[in-house]
């Protein structure tokens, strides 16, 4: 008699687009990646309707899941130490850094690695919609699932990186210094020369050397992008993250660039 298999499902969402992954635990193997890239932000109402056209147009979706998580990954968020965090006081936490409105529902991860919460908007309505088609299921931001894999990965070296997750428009800085958070930002960008302003700004405000600071990137972009060549013309040393996934993968699963789907891939641990 054939074992059901134990599958899990990850739903990454953000306001450019969507990313899905099952994980078949059973067999340890990664079954299905897959993205929706929209042209434009979208609005919470417009990504709630790709996300029905994804699930309700995909038989993938009617098998059952033992674990579902949503990932939201967008700039709202902020992360507070532990030892003052107050639950009532989320809205006061973001609205120093983010635009929120008093309608806006706000959570927070606790990232036990660094003593701290992590208070951040997710959507209310894809929320509802994954509850009632799913049943229950856990979300958390981006930026936790980064945090605490970055810092899980920095325990195999000591010593300090500068760590740049790319995505369309926006990117996340996080560095790390003897297995430390020491600093972690969300910055909009709209061209190249946004894109190395940012970092540039990032590395004189940490009194960093572009000639000898370790950068190392993952997400949504390549050795081909206009962001990478500049990139590597302001910062001498930059690789690709390598991480080393416990997971197979199905043949028809590109993973030649395993750095794009860093976040997406660690939101099962």
């Amino acid at each position: 008699m054939k074992q059901n298999s134990i599958k899990a499902l990850s739903i990454q969402i953000r306001l450019s687009g969507l990313s899905f992954c099952i994980l078949n635990r059973s067999t340890n193997t990664i079954e299905w990646l897959n993205h929706v890239r929209l042209d434009k932000k979208a609005s919470p109402f417009e990504l709630l309707n790709e996300l029905k056209n994804v699930v309700e147009s995909n038989s993938l979706f009617e098998q059952t899941f033992n674990t579902i998580t949503c990932v939201y990954q967008n700039e709202l968020s902020c992360l507070v130490p532990k030892a003052v965090f107050n639950e009532n006081n989320l809205a006061d936490y973001l609205k120093f850094n983010a635009k929120i409105l008093k309608t806006d529902f706000i959570s927070y991860d606790e990232l036990s690695t660094i003593q701290s919460m992590n208070v951040y908007v997710p959507l209310v309505n894809i929320n509802n919609y994954i509850f009632d088609t799913f049943g229950s299921f856990e979300y958390k931001h981006s930026s936790t699932i980064l945090i605490e894999s970055l810092l899980q990965l920095g325990s195999k070296f000591s010593g300090e990186k500068l760590h740049i997750n790319v995505n369309k428009n926006t990117f996340e800085i996080v560095y790390v210094k003897n297995l430390e958070l020491i600093f972690y930002n969300t910055f909009e960008y709209q061209s190249k020369e946004d894109f190395i302003y940012y970092i540039l700004f990032t590395v004189e405000q940490l009194k960093l050397d572009p000639e000898t600071i370790k950068t190392v990137l993952s997400g949504s972009i390549e050795t081909t992008d206009d962001d990478y060549s500049i990139l590597y013309k302001y910062i001498r040393f930059v690789d690709f993250i390598h991480p080393n996934y416990d997971y197979k993968f199905k043949t028809d699963i590109n993973t030649s660039a395993s750095h794009n789907d860093f976040i997406l891939l660690n939101s099962f641990n």
